[in-house]
């Protein structure tokens, strides 16, 4: 009898911890990840050019910037979801977003939606391509055969965007001064 509550118990322990985040919807049904961060350490300028630095430098593959103004950076980006089978792992397919940053004074905010999953294949090399140039949103609901996998594609974008925002909060909170390239000595054996 205890064999089988301890089983119980083992089961829903493990189906409650199986539970994972899910994206928030914003006020017209898509699926967005808002983040308000309070930053009273550094000022509005500073925050806007760490911002621009960060899609121009770090992200520069990933994402390409629209739109700059005194107070907001807009961006479009992509993001590879990839597939894992016990240790080997392939690219499923890719996610595009829009990416917003605005600030003010003490604080500011950013959000990533208006996000598409495009899927990947292989081609006749072997690489992994998209299969198609439409994105699917990945606010659908789909179909009772590809709930699984549809399930698999939501909870690794929700963990590849809270790593980006984790990222993104780090990059504004350190100090980085860009550091000046001495110009290289020349040695003159001529001089003393």
């Amino acid at each position: 009898m205890k064999y089988i509550l301890f089983g119980f118990l083992a089961i829903s322990s493990v189906k409650l911890s199986a539970q994972q985040k899910q994206f928030s919807k914003d006020d017209t049904g898509k699926f967005i990840y808002y983040q308000v961060v309070d930053s009273q350490l550094v000022n509005k300028d500073t925050l806007l050019q760490r911002a621009k630095s960060f899609v121009n430098v770090v992200y520069k593959k990933s994402m390409a910037q629209q739109t700059v103004t005194d107070s907001s950076v807009l961006a479009k980006g992509t993001m590879i979801i990839d597939k894992t089978i016990l240790v080997a792992g392939h690219p499923s397919g890719e996610v595009s977003y829009n990416f917003v940053f605005e600030a003010r004074q003490g604080k500011y905010r950013f959000w990533l939606t208006d996000m598409l999953f495009i899927p990947y294949q292989r081609d006749r090399y072997g690489n992994f391509v998209p299969a198609t140039t439409i994105g699917v949103p990945l606010e659908r609901t789909p179909g009772k055969l590809g709930a699984g996998a549809w399930k698999d594609i939501l909870n690794s974008t929700y963990n590849k965007v809270e790593k980006f925002g984790e990222e993104f909060k780090k990059y504004l909170a350190t100090s980085r001064v860009e550091k000046t390239k001495k110009k290289a000595e020349t040695i003159s054996t001529k001089k003393w």
